[in-house]
């Protein structure tokens, strides 16, 4: 489970980095369910070649992390915002805090989801 999870956040960060095809194959085996058989005869190829293109699409996407290191990245300030809203969740347990104190902290939950989405 967890490598698809890594390879859905590789497609998220680097698909459009891909071919058409290789996005199609890609989308259709991952994301819409199919078997190497049913893309093979979609697509008027053998299922050795779909399978050959989902490594290879694989492959590519490994790279670009490698290279990129977006994923890494994201995965590292979603860590950091979590980290953020525990001393927030601290933070707004104190009883004797300021109007001023509280618009700041939600100033600072809003960002918190803006970076992570």
């Amino acid at each position: 489970m967890e490598e698809l999870l890594q390879l859905t956040l590789l497609y998220d960060f680097y698909g459009e980095l891909l071919t058409q095809k290789q996005k199609l194959v890609y989308e259709l085996y991952h994301q819409n369910d199919w078997s190497l058989s049913e893309i093979a005869q979609e697509l008027s190829i053998s299922r050795q070649a779909v399978r050959d293109q989902l490594k290879r699409t694989e492959k590519i996407l490994q790279k670009y992390e490698k290279k990129l290191q977006l994923v890494s990245k994201f995965l590292q300030q979603k860590i950091a915002v979590q980290h953020i809203r525990n001393i927030i969740a601290e933070i707004e347990k104190e009883e004797n805090l300021s109007c001023a104190s509280k618009r700041k902290i939600e100033t600072i939950e809003k960002i918190a989801d803006e970076i992570i989405g």
